[in-house]
């Protein structure tokens, strides 16, 4: 199979402030018995969008500015709480292709990697600075760069981080860990030929 090689994300930002973004917040729980991630689509952050009657909150996500939007600018602690796969996969399956804020969760960054998600780290001011800009020109064409590691805006240049070894597995396309196995039949059979046979229990 193809590599699937994430080098940077072009498109429109939308805000969605606030610290300790938490993964019940993200997706709530009663999401989490679908059947394929696909059936997602829509769900992120559905109670803090979306009243019990489902009228609309006024949340960012669903401001018509922002309509289309596929990087998120978000806080510190991006990602906190439980340790549910489903979370990132809400957000990208609902269009969202990078995340950008100012640290994340350890184990929802690994779960976002792990599905080509990049979440990159950015400065408390340079936050400030995109999100104002976010607000006064929403249709802005931001770029996110992995090559050199910054999110361009405008005149706004601004450094951002991640972990070498996640930005080296999103441009090489080697982040997905399905495809990497289906690309090396030779080394997963090598493998299983030097797997003990299970032996039956009676």
């Amino acid at each position: 199979m193809p590599l699937n090689k994430i080098t940077e994300v072009i498109g429109k930002a939308v805000p969605v402030p606030g610290a300790d973004m938490d993964t019940d917040r993200i997706i709530p729980a009663r999401f989490l018995k679908c059947i394929t991630f696909d059936e997602l689509a829509g769900t992120m952050f559905y109670d803090e969008r979306f009243n019990a009657d489902g009228s609309s909150k006024g949340h960012p996500i669903d401001a018509p500015q922002h309509a289309g939007a596929v990087i998120i600018l978000g806080g510190e602690n991006f990602g906190c709480g439980s340790s549910r796969e489903h979370a990132p996969q809400a957000i990208k399956r609902s269009g969202i292709a990078a995340v950008v804020a100012e640290s994340f969760a350890e184990i929802f960054f690994g779960n976002s990697t792990g599905i080509g998600l990049p979440c990159v780290c950015a400065s408390h001011d340079a936050l400030v600075q995109a999100m104002r800009l976010t607000e006064q020109a929403p249709d802005t064409a931001w770029t996110l760069s992995l090559a050199d590691m910054t999110l361009r805006g405008g005149e706004l240049c601004l450094p951002v981080r991640m972990p070498e070894e996640a930005r080296e597995a999103l441009m090489q396309g080697r982040w997905d860990a399905v495809v990497e196995l289906m690309n090396a039949p030779e080394a997963v059979e090598a493998l299983a030929a030097r797997m003990p046979n299970p032996q039956p229990h009676c």
